[in-house]
């Protein structure tokens, strides 16, 4: 009777899982379905060249132009700077944490870094309105709304990914590579910089994409510091004002209508592109480095 009971509890639970697995499955495909049902008659009726190349945005102008290659462009600019201050901050943090810092500093510094991930983007932008744009303003020119204070404050965001995952990378790498490296005579900077952290590639890697995936995704925080203005390519600097793809989305789809909010979901089609890219990036990455 108990172990007519125990396969029927066991039957019942693998159902359960099954279920949960196949409604994210099911959740993926029918984000992918809008998207490409609703985007990608948009791109064709607009012209993939006219729509994926041409820097010209202005859906109120007659004729009406929906060029993304500006705001392309711009999300490409406003990640790498975030990957340009957040990755090194980020990995020496990671790095500090799990082979340098002592059990009481690390009794706050890690509450702080979980404290981080769970702040909302709208306090980050509060914070970039209010800090990150007036000393951007002040040390380096321009009105503070640009791509640089984008860039300060998503590398700030993208902080608490790339140190918790990095961090956990470099601890499970197994003591013995440790041991020998001490073995052979090597300092303690020797054996993390050339053993610990090398063998811990895997994941930092990963952090590192995932971080990139939450810049280029970043909606209300950039909209907030980045000036939203879209720029011509010959125009785009530092310090100039910038759009992103995001930025873009959520600044006009609340009057978009007809072929406007067809093109403004066609911009959400490239982006969701941008991530699976990111995504069969990571997956490549982490397949080479399990041969490796």
């Amino acid at each position: 009777m108990q172990t007519r009971q125990s396969n029927f509890n066991e039957i019942v639970m693998q159902a359960i899982f099954f279920l949960s697995a196949l409604i994210s499955v099911l959740a993926v495909l029918a984000i992918c379905l809008f998207l490409f049902m609703r985007g990608i008659p948009a791109i064709s009726e607009i012209g993939f060249t006219d729509f994926i190349f041409n820097e010209k945005w202005g859906p109120v102008n007659i004729p009406a132009s929906y060029g993304i290659l500006s705001m392309i462009v711009g999300s490409i600019y406003v990640t790498a700077g975030a990957i340009v201050i957040g990755v090194p901050i980020g990995l020496m943090c990671a790095i500090f944490l799990s082979e340098f810092c002592p059990d009481n500093i690390y009794k706050i510094v890690k509450p702080a870094v979980n404290l981080l991930a769970g702040i909302p983007s709208i306090i980050y932008g509060f914070f970039g309105m209010q800090v990150i744009v007036p000393f951007v303003r002040e040390n380096f020119g321009g009105n503070g709304y640009s791509i640089l204070s984008a860039s300060i404050i998503l590398g700030i965001m993208i902080l608490p990914t790339i140190i918790s995952i990095s961090e956990s990378s470099i601890r499970a790498v197994p003591e013995s590579y440790a041991e020998g490296s001490y073995g052979i005579g090597a300092t303690k900077e020797e054996t993390v910089f050339k053993v610990m952290v090398p063998a811990a590639k895997s994941g930092i890697l990963t952090s590192i994409i995932l971080g990139i995936g939450r810049a280029i995704g970043e909606t209300m925080a950039v909209v907030m510091v980045a000036g939203n203005a879209v720029m011509p390519l010959n125009k785009i600097e530092l310090l100039k004002p910038i759009r992103t793809l995001t930025t873009n989305i959520v600044t006009e789809m609340s009057y978009a209508s007809g072929l406007h909010e067809s093109a403004l979901i066609s911009t959400g089609v490239v982006l969701f592109v941008f991530i699976i890219i990111l995504n069969a990036s990571l997956s490549l990455i982490s397949s080479k480095t399990q041969r490796n």
